[in-house]
């Protein structure tokens, strides 16, 4: 089988697409026929180990998993008690799936199955930054009438945060480039900065939540936006990990910061899924490649530009999925 392989940590163009043996699954796991994946945020930073923490976790000189992959939709094609042959599932894991191939092992405990009308590309761009955004909304207590800014709210988080937080009656601004006011718009912003005309700290207008979804500002330059007891979450560690300080500082002040340490998706997968079904979350996705092709994919995903989700086509994707419901 084919699969993205890389045996130490490195730069997009040393990643190699080599053919390997299919994989065989023990007691409990099932084997994958990935349909789609995406390279996404979490990818980038498991393939080039940054930030350093990184390697603490995916291993300190070397990657203890050589394929590449966080998130992944396919269909189950091994013997399984929980789930059907043929049956289209969906999944995640942050620290690596090893999805970027054309088989992959599983769990059991680990897979969901996708809804119905929801095909392979869409499912697997739902993973990764709607994980992410669950914890934003999921830390604080958002109540009717408050007022919420997103920054970045095109990329993989911000999209989903933004379509998550429409759910509540509150008041959102979104910031976001030219071309994309249109789509920031459709998702549900009231009101929209476009970064490349002017800066949002400048904005007179005072919020309950700040959520920097791109982890490209600080809690320093947002402080006069927030409200007496307003409070900044950001995606990123922030300058020299300064959001983990503050997060901890602020409980001693009114204005807090909070550092999203992720729920685990056991708890994320489920929510999204019912948003899926219920038509309430549509993942963007921005571009597709071909496998052969994934080293530009990372290369586009690290420039920090990209809109929603980069899928990475494994097999015909334009096949419906018709799992579970």
């Amino acid at each position: 089988m084919k699969a993205a392989i890389r045996r130490k940590y490195c730069f997009p163009n040393q990643i190699k697409i080599e053919n390997i043996d299919k994989p065989i699954p023990n007691e409990g796991e099932i084997l994958i026929k990935v349909y789609a994946t995406t390279v996404n945020r979490t990818d980038c930073a498991n393939l080039t180990a940054k930030p350093f923490i990184m390697r603490f976790v995916l291993g300190l000189f070397r990657p203890r998993k050589t394929i590449l992959g966080t998130d992944f939709a396919g269909e189950v094609v091994s013997e399984s008690e929980k789930y059907n042959l043929g049956e289209k599932v969906f999944g995640f894991t942050d620290t690596g799936s090893e999805s970027q191939a054309e088989y992959m092992i599983v769990k059991e405990d680990e897979l969901f199955p996708i809804p119905e009308k929801i095909d392979y590309k869409q499912a697997a761009s739902s993973l990764e930054g709607a994980h992410y955004a669950y914890t934003f909304i999921h830390k604080v207590d958002i109540k009717d009438g408050q007022k919420i800014l997103i920054n970045g709210a095109t990329g993989g988080i911000g999209s989903a945060l933004l379509q998550f937080v429409r759910q509540y009656n509150v008041q959102i601004t979104a910031t976001c480039n030219t071309k994309n006011i249109e789509l920031i718009r459709s998702l549900g912003a009231d009101k929209i900065i476009d970064y490349t005309k002017e800066d949002f700290t400048n904005d007179n207008d005072k919020y309950d939540f700040i959520f920097d979804a791109v982890g490209k500002s600080t809690f320093a330059k947002c402080k006069p936006l927030l409200k007496e007891k307003g409070i900044y979450i950001s995606s990123e560690l922030g300058p020299y990990s300064q959001n983990i300080l503050y997060a901890i500082t602020s409980f001693f002040t009114n204005q807090k910061v909070i550092f999203p340490i992720p729920y685990d998706k056991k708890k994320t997968i489920p929510f999204i899924r019912n948003l899926l079904k219920e038509g309430k979350f549509k993942p963007v996705i921005d571009r597709e490649y071909e496998i052969e092709d994934i080293a530009k994919a990372y290369e586009y995903v690290m420039q920090g530009q990209k809109t929603g989700n980069v899928v990475i086509n494994i097999y015909n994707t334009n096949l419906k999925a018709t799992g579970r419901v």
